[in-house]
């Protein structure tokens, strides 16, 4: 069968730690990594440390360089959009819309930097889907000073995949309980979806408030 590259098992079974890694640094720090699946893969990189991690996984991984390789490389790898931003500026994003690339990525990364503030959005950003890669390089354009961007860097960086990571580990064996061994390759993607998609709920729920007290402001001026 063709490699599906949204599969997070798949990454997992054919490059192991190191395909964890890499992908976790794409997709923080190359604008074409954006459709990479971060959070799944991740939560799937738990189950993967964990005792049961060969009944859902079929390899097993070291939580130990998970928990310390995961970070740095996400963390890396925003560095490096930060610095291609600043580097290059807006030309960066000079490009037109295709299949793979869309002004509105980029408009939705500055979006949630001038609404929350730099150190925020650096943050929240982690646990966004396409906006975490495209908020980096976008900071580097409006120039959020280095020092501060690493410093929240890292705070997202350790926050997003070390608590993913740790979600997964913790949750592997109630999803072992949950799915029947022999649907265990046809329900476990879905599940762990579901899973991230109730981690990362109470970012979305903020956004949420605000954008209700906002149209609330707008309404009652």
């Amino acid at each position: 069968m063709a490699f599906n590259p949204l599969d997070p098992k798949g990454y997992i079974k054919a490059g192991g730690i190191f395909g964890v890694w890499a992908i976790l640094f794409a997709e923080t720090g190359l604008l074409v990594g954006f459709f990479l699946p971060g959070d799944s893969l991740l939560f799937l990189a738990g189950v993967a440390a964990s005792t049961v991690a060969v009944d859902l996984v079929g390899v097993k991984l070291s939580l130990t360089l998970l928990l310390i390789g995961a970070p740095i490389c996400a963390i890396l790898g925003a560095q490096l959009g930060h610095y291609l931003g600043a580097r290059y500026g807006r030309k960066l994003f000079a490009r037109p819309n295709s299949r793979l690339f869309k002004q509105e990525y980029v408009d939705k990364a500055e979006y949630y930097f001038t609404k929350y503030g730099p150190a925020k959005a650096v943050v929240l950003a982690r646990f966004i889907p396409i906006v975490r890669t495209f908020l980096n390089p976008v900071a580097g354009v409006l120039h959020m000073p280095a020092r501060q961007f690493f410093m929240w860097n890292v705070i997202g960086g350790l926050l997003w995949t070390d608590g993913i990571i740790l979600a997964g580990y913790l949750l592997a064996k109630e999803i072992r309980d949950l799915i029947p061994p022999e649907d265990i390759d046809k329900y476990i993607l879905p599940v762990v979806a579901l899973i991230v998609l109730i981690s990362v709920l109470p970012v979305f729920i903020e956004i949420f408030r605000e954008r209700r007290s906002k149209k609330r402001a707008t309404t009652g001026a």
